[in-house]
């Protein structure tokens, strides 16, 4: 290697580096380009009925507000009146354990007594893992407005792609060489129509499990039922993770009421994800986004591992995107190539015709050429 090839080398080798060191940061990015890809489209949308562009994206982004603040609305105040309930109704529930300790004491042969817990024990042996929970809880906190903070940057972000989304697409597009720049635009015309296809398949999905668990809820008579079915909704955008979650509050709910509402709601949840994940996901991720279940899988572990919580709610779209590089870039550009280049073929072709005056690929002869005889006679030798 020259010292050109080991300075290039270096050069990757760094960048690489850097890429991993800001892979949080590329991943807010990646964020605000996906939620501004969906809002352009959008935007188009609305530009094809006659609407300005300025007036379509103003909409859009009223829209996308009104959805995040209605969703904020139907889960804020019923989770927050629950929990207020939960404040005393977890005393009464000591009270009446600790009543039915009592009682058990009594009917009980005194030489079992000793081994019947004491309420007042089992606090002082919680008390370490109520202080482990409150040191937690500032945590919690912390990090919360750490979170704040870096969805307001995915809102900036967006606002600014979505501005002017040709201007940022051409600097992209720059960063490769000239001879690959159609290329790198056919690839995220690509990009751009799975992103809408993934949103799409999504919102379909979710709207269809928040209905089947509103029903489901519903019909068990559970508070708050349309709350925990847009949580359920918004939550089926994690696969197989998703609906795990969703099913702990329900389940806190459930269990205020009655406990057997608690195994009732375990039971609903668990019918919906088999649903969700053998027939809605499958036929509508199948005809949005072709990827495989297992691929989906992988995916998940491996953003969550590299990036966190992030990386596993923006796992899909960052398989799709990935697909679609992988598939264009290093297998049809690179692996389909390798070596077939001595093995383009030159197709000849002959065509056996007269000429006449009047074809249009021959020149006319002159009319004085016509005229003279031709002499068909071969040359002699002198």
């Amino acid at each position: 290697m020259n010292l050109g090839q080991w300075i290039g080398l270096i050069a990757i080798v760094l960048s690489l580096y850097i890429l991993w060191q800001i892979r949080e940061v590329m991943l807010l990015m990646f964020a605000a380009v996906v939620l501004a890809t969906t809002l352009n489209r959008l935007a188009k949308r609305f530009q094809r009925s006659g609407m300005k562009r300025g007036f379509a994206v103003l909409l859009s982004v009223a829209i996308f507000f009104a959805l995040i603040g209605g969703f904020f609305w139907l889960i804020v105040p019923p989770f927050a009146q629950q929990f207020q309930e939960l404040t005393y109704r977890v005393p009464q529930g000591f009270g009446r354990f600790n009543s039915w300790l009592d009682a058990l004491r009594t009917r009980i042969p005194g030489e079992l007594v000793p081994y019947i817990p004491d309420l007042n024990s089992l606090i002082q042996q919680a008390q370490p893992f109520a202080n482990r929970l409150l040191g937690n809880s500032f945590a919690f906190v912390s990090g919360s407005l750490e979170v704040v903070v870096k969805v307001l940057l995915v809102l900036v972000l967006t606002g600014m792609l979505l501005a002017d989304p040709v201007a940022y697409r051409k600097v992209f597009v720059r960063l490769f060489p000239s001879f690959y720049r159609r290329r790198v635009e056919g690839i995220l015309n690509k990009c751009e129509i799975s992103l809408g296809g993934w949103v799409t398949g999504a919102v379909i999905a979710m709207g269809v499990v928040g209905l089947m668990s509103v029903i489901g809820l519903s019909v068990l008579g559970i508070k708050a039922a349309l709350a925990l079915a847009v949580l359920a909704g918004f939550l089926n955008l994690i696969p197989n993770l998703g609906p795990t979650l969703s099913v702990v509050p329900a389940m806190a709910i459930a269990l205020l009421d009655e406990p057997w509402k608690a195994i009732a709601v375990l039971i609903l949840y668990s019918i919906i994800q088999q649903v969700e994940s053998n027939f809605i996901t499958p036929v509508v991720m199948a005809h949005q986004v072709s990827l495989l279940p297992a691929v989906t899988l992988i995916s998940q572990l491996f953003f969550v591992t590299f990036f966190g919580f992030l990386g596993l709610f923006l796992a899909l779209p960052l398989t799709v995107v990935a697909k679609i590089w992988v598939q264009e870039v290093l297998i049809k550009d690179v692996l389909d190539q390798w070596g077939n280049h001595h093995l383009q073929e030159t197709e000849f072709v002959i065509s056996s015709k007269f000429p006449q005056v009047d074809d249009p690929w021959t020149t006319e002869t002159p009319a004085s050429d016509r005229d003279q005889p031709v002499d068909n006679t071969l040359p002699t030798n002198d």
